[in-house]
């Protein structure tokens, strides 16, 4: 697919110049850009963290989970421990460790959430509330664990008092 274009006259003995533009590059460019946006399209689907607000105003969803859920979970995140409870009755608290790697073990917390789960099996959320000294990267992966453990609702607040 080209285009042709006139660039002048045959005036004064000079001959017409006609230019062929070749557009076959840049259809080819906007193709492979396009395909690429479309695939890319999905993957910000797939890395988004469904998180909501604590205390926020519910919506009717929200309003009749929280008509059929069992207990109200929380789990209160520092940087030095893990502390869970479920209708004001606290869960042994878990010491924050850290691996060899620098990252925050998280296996005790699942083991508790998959004992919560056998406990609960209707329960689908959970609130979570951070000190302003936890890192973006631990409360990110203890969201990641929460959802793998069967509790896609997620809340997060900060620890107030």
């Amino acid at each position: 697919m080209a285009g042709g274009m006139d660039v002048g006259g045959g005036k004064g003995g000079k001959k017409s110049l006609d230019v062929s533009i070749n557009l076959t590059p840049f259809i080819d460019l906007m193709a492979v850009t396009i395909s690429f946006l479309i695939m890319t399209a999905v993957w910000t689907q797939i890395g988004r963290l469904q998180v909501a607000q604590a205390g926020g105003a519910a919506s009717d969803d929200q309003q009749q989970e929280e008509q059929t859920k069992t207990v109200q979970l929380m789990l209160f995140v520092t940087p030095t421990e893990l502390r869970l409870t479920a209708d004001q009755s606290e869960f042994p608290p878990i010491e924050a460790k850290r691996g060899a790697n620098g990252k925050l073990d998280l296996a005790p917390l699942l083991a508790r959430f998959k004992e919560l789960k056998g406990q609960f099996p209707d329960q689908t959320s959970i609130t979570l509330q951070a000190e302003d000294k936890v890192r973006y990267e631990d409360l990110v992966r203890i969201i990641d664990q929460c959802v793998g453990a069967g509790l896609p609702q997620v809340s997060v607040s900060a620890i107030m008092g």
